[in-house]
């Protein structure tokens, strides 16, 4: 039986969206526990909303923020400096073939979220949303 290459347009396969999953609870317990001593780290608590997997799972680049979004980068910053623990304490938690290579990078969500709040709110899109509805009933 042939593999089949996934096409960049597909997205995600399932299995890199389960081991996804598996990394960013794994990372986010070792945060939770406090298990880096750092005073980047131990002074915020820091939040993993995703993990994207590459294709061959060997690659985890792990978006995190620091609750409130403040020391950004000094958080960051520690992380990659004990990437190379982290990688293996995910190592001893989640059963892979490989422990992946980690990327820390800033979750930019939150920030996308306040962009289309501001849209929402913006007089344009009130205006439009002023008018009177059409009824859809005219016969």
């Amino acid at each position: 039986m042939a593999k089949r290459a996934a096409s960049p347009s597909s997205g995600p396969s399932q299995r890199q969206l389960r081991v996804g999953e598996l990394v960013r609870h794994a990372l986010a317990e070792i945060l939770a526990r406090g298990e880096i001593q750092d005073d980047a780290l131990s002074g915020n608590v820091v939040t993993v909303p995703e993990v994207r997997m590459s294709p061959d799972l060997k690659l985890a680049t792990c978006y995190v923020m620091p609750l409130g979004g403040k020391d950004e980068k000094p958080v960051i910053a520690a992380l990659d400096r004990h990437k190379k623990h982290i990688r293996t304490e995910l190592a001893h938690r989640i059963n892979l073939r490989y422990a992946p290579d980690l990327r820390f990078r800033r979750d930019e969500t939150f920030d996308e979220a306040g962009r289309i709040e501001r849209l929402l709110q913006s007089e344009k899109v009130q205006a439009d949303l002023a008018k009177p509805q059409e009824s859809d009933d005219q016969t």
